[in-house]
């Protein structure tokens, strides 16, 4: 079983998206803000993380800034997730070091055909 690690801190999206990727086959490990999210993502060593960009305690982008400088962690895909859908935002998690955006709410064929791409496995429904 494929693990993934969501770094979410929104109740309602953590409920949502971790019962969809489960349903789909995955184990989902759950960190609430940016420094579990690190500290996670050495211990578990998932195949992909899905980033919150606002996060407390350290952002995502920052969060991402450092798990992309950890040779242990620069390997792990990261998708950004953001209800910000502004002009420059997709750039800005691109630059910190994100290998892909996506919006929230999240649109689960979409999401799931890049988690897809990442991890080379069947695609989305």
């Amino acid at each position: 079983m494929m693990k993934i690690l969501y770094v979410e801190d929104n109740e309602d999206n953590i409920y949502m998206l971790s019962r969809r990727l489960k349903r789909k086959g995955f184990e989902v490990v759950i960190a609430g803000d940016g420094v579990a999210g690190i500290e996670a993502a050495r211990r578990e060593k998932p195949a992909l993380i899905l980033m919150d960009l606002s996060l407390p305690k350290l952002d995502g982008w920052e969060a991402t800034r450092q798990l992309k400088a950890d040779a242990e962690t620069r390997a792990i895909p990261i998708i950004a997730l953001s209800a910000h859908a502004l002009e420059g935002e997709r750039e800005k998690a691109l630059d910190a070091g994100c290998d892909d955006f996506d919006t929230k709410p999240v649109e689960f064929a979409r999401l799931m055909g890049k988690i897809g791409g990442f991890l080379e496995i069947g695609g989305a429904s």
